[in-house]
C-alpha cells in the first residue's frame, strides 16, 4: 500500500496496540519476517460501507473509498434508506424524492469507482437498531462478505453547540456493529440465514467514520476532488452550496491536529477483529 495511518504520537499502529496488524489503506499485509511463515493476503479486498441515507458515505468517507477503489479494491454500498424525508419542497412527494435520491446516490458512486450499491429502503428517520435491523444488516453482511466495514459512529450524539447527529446515523451504526459482531460470525445467531445458504462471515477491520476520537487518518490529498465531486451529484441536497470550502477545511483541520498522515486527511475510530 502506499501509506499507513497512524495512531495519534505518529507510533505504528502494530506498536501501540500490542499484537495488532498496523492498518494500511485497506487491510493491511503483515510483514512476516520468516520467509517460512505465510503472508497475510495482500490481494483486492472487499469493502462495505454501511450507512444511513444518500450523501452520508460522500461526507464520511467519499475521499478513502476513491482511494481504495483506485488501489483495486471492490466496495459495496449498503443504504438502510433512501432519503424520503429529505426535501422541504411541498410539490415533491416521497416517492419522487426517492427515485431522485438513489440516482444522485448511483452519480455518485460512479465517480468514486464504487462497484454495487444496496439500498435497503427503510422509511428515512425512522430507524431502530432492532433484532430486525440487526438480522438484516447481518443477511447483507453474510452476501457481500468485506474483509472491511466502513459505518457511522454510533456514540456521536452532538458535535459542539450546533449539530445534533441524526437519529438514523446512530441507529445505523449500532445496528451495524452488533451484525459485524457477533451475528455474521456466529453459525447459531439468525439461523434462518442459514436456512437460505448464507454461512456465517467474519469482518477483520472496522472504520468508524466521524468519529470523536479517530486513531487511524487515511491521506485523501489525491482523491479530494472526488469527494467533492461525488457530494455535488446529490444536487437535491447541495442546492446551490458548493460543499468544497467547508469539506476543505474539515479534511485540513484533521490533518493538522494529527500530522504527518498528508495534507488531507479522514480519520476514522479502527478496529482490528480477531
Amino acid at each position: 500500500m502506499t501509506s499507513t495511518p497512524t495512531t495519534p504520537d505518529d507510533t505504528p499502529a502494530d506498536q501501540s496496540r500490542g499484537d495488532a496488524a498496523e492498518p494500511s489503506a485497506a487491510i493491511d499485509s503483515v510483514v512476516v519476517p520468516d520467509d517460512t511463515a505465510p503472508a497475510e493476503d495482500t490481494g483486492p479486498k472487499r469493502v462495505a460501507v454501511i450507512v444511513a441515507h444518500p450523501d452520508d458515505a460522500e461526507f464520511l468517507c467519499a475521499g478513502t473509498v476513491a482511494r481504495w477503489a483506485g488501489e483495486g479494491h471492490h466496495v459495496t454500498y449498503v443504504l438502510l434508506t433512501s432519503g424520503d424525508k429529505g426535501s422541504s419542497d411541498p410539490a415533491v412527494t416521497p416517492e419522487q424524492l426517492v427515485a431522485t435520491r438513489e440516482a444522485e446516490q448511483r452519480d455518485a458512486c460512479d465517480v468514486l469507482g464504487v462497484a454495487d450499491v444496496i439500498f435497503l429502503r427503510h422509511p428515512d428517520a425512522t430507524l431502530v437498531p432492532d433484532l430486525a435491523m440487526r438480522r438484516e444488516i447481518t443477511r447483507v453482511i453474510r452476501q457481500v462478505r468485506p474483509d472491511i466495514v466502513i459505518c457511522q459512529d454510533p456514540t456521536v450524539r452532538f458535535v459542539g453547540q450546533d449539530y445534533l447527529n441524526h437519529p438514523d446515523h446512530r441507529a445505523t451504526g449500532e445496528a451495524t456493529l452488533d451484525a459485524i459482531y457477533p451475528a455474521a460470525r456466529d453459525r447459531m445467531t439468525f439461523p434462518e440465514l442459514l436456512a437460505e445458504g448464507l454461512e456465517p462471515h467474519k469482518v477483520r477491520e472496522v472504520y468508524l467514520g466521524g468519529a470523536k476520537e479517530p486513531d487511524v487518518w487515511v491521506d485523501i490529498t489525491a482523491t479530494l476532488p472526488k469527494k467533492l465531486e461525488s457530494l455535488r451529484r446529490h444536487v437535491s441536497q447541495m442546492g446551490d452550496w458548493d460543499p468544497e470550502e467547508m469539506v476543505r477545511r474539515w479534511a485540513k483541520d484533521e490533518a493538522e491536529q494529527h500530522p504527518g498522515n498528508g495534507e488531507y486527511v479522514e480519520g476514522y475510530k479502527y478496529f482490528k477483529l480477531d
